[in-house]
């Protein structure tokens, strides 16, 4: 797999503004392996993670949802859409940053995760935040 050794990954988007200002928005990630909740021998591995989503630009911008791809080590892919990210739409301010937590399960103890974030800025433009992939595996799994 591809990029299975990061534990946690950092992108950027830039977009170019009418003033000739830039759109910067930095996504963290943090991920953990939730043994409380797994059940390995019925192939059930449970994993959460912690984003970080920090607006570096000099607009204010508002989360409006998001748009996940989480596969397995198998290939199977599960999709998510939806508002929002733990029932919230956060308004970020420049230089303020909103972090959540939320977890997801699979049928493998290694697999990855990648998407987006949609956004207003608040002029109204909207534009998206990409999430390169980040791994999900439980501890010792990866060389």
């Amino acid at each position: 797999m591809a990029g299975a050794n990061l534990p946690a990954l950092c992108n950027y988007l830039s977009l170019p503004m009418p003033q000739e200002n830039t759109k910067l928005i930095h996504i963290d990630v943090e991920t953990a392996y939730i043994e409380s909740q797994s059940m390995p021998e019925k192939s059930h591995y449970v994993f959460s993670y912690t984003i970080t989503i920090r607006n570096d630009s000099d607009e204010a911008a508002r989360l409006l949802g998001r748009h996940w791809i989480i596969t397995d080590a198998n290939g199977k892919e599960q999709e998510v859409v939806g508002e929002g990210v733990v029932g919230q739409k956060p308004f970020l301010k420049p230089g303020e940053h909103f972090s959540y937590t939320s977890g997801t399960a699979m049928e493998t103890p290694i697999g990855s995760m990648r998407g987006s974030y949609q956004l207003r800025s608040e002029h109204g433009e909207h534009f998206d935040a990409p999430i390169a992939p980040f791994t999900l595996a439980i501890p010792r799994s990866l060389n």
